[in-house]
């Protein structure tokens, strides 16, 4: 797949500057609309995801969440949430975010537009066969991701 920065692209959402905030609400009610019948569209295949990744933390595998801005934030926030939520062990569920530790305070620019960087990062926890890693990215082709 051609990597195509969907940031920098038209879409349907241009001179937000110029809406007002009713229209800008509008806007987003409008988008949220779509996430449930996405997610249904998508739920056999999450369920394929979440049953191997049960067997692979049972067999001592682990869960690594690698991602690019808000998208690697978000995979971040879930990893901390494991522990005091389901018990799990701190290095049981891993978030890793292109431009570092740093990215998660403050926007590291074009750290998500290397395609090596993301595959350096998951060879420093040592990757194996028994873990599962699940890219996160809001356009589906961020090249870090």
């Amino acid at each position: 797949m051609d990597f195509i920065k969907i940031t920098e692209q038209d879409s349907l959402h241009d001179a937000l500057e110029d809406k007002s905030i009713q229209e800008l609400l509008n806007g987003i009610h409008q988008e949220d609309q779509k996430v449930s019948t996405a997610v249904h569209n998508v739920l056999p295949q999450v369920e394929r995801l979440i049953t191997k990744t049960v067997i692979q933390l049972q067999e001592g595998g682990r869960l690594f969440y690698i991602g690019a801005g808000t998208s690697g934030r978000l995979g971040i926030l879930d990893a901390s949430e494991c522990p005091p939520t389901f018990g799990s062990h701190p290095e049981q569920v891993i978030g890793i975010i292109a431009g570092g530790k740093a990215a998660v305070y403050k926007a590291v620019e074009n750290a998500e537009d290397n395609t090596d960087q993301g595959w350096i990062d998951l060879k420093n926890f040592k990757v194996s066969a028994n873990d599962i890693i699940v890219g996160i990215a809001a356009s589906g082709t961020t090249p870090y991701v």
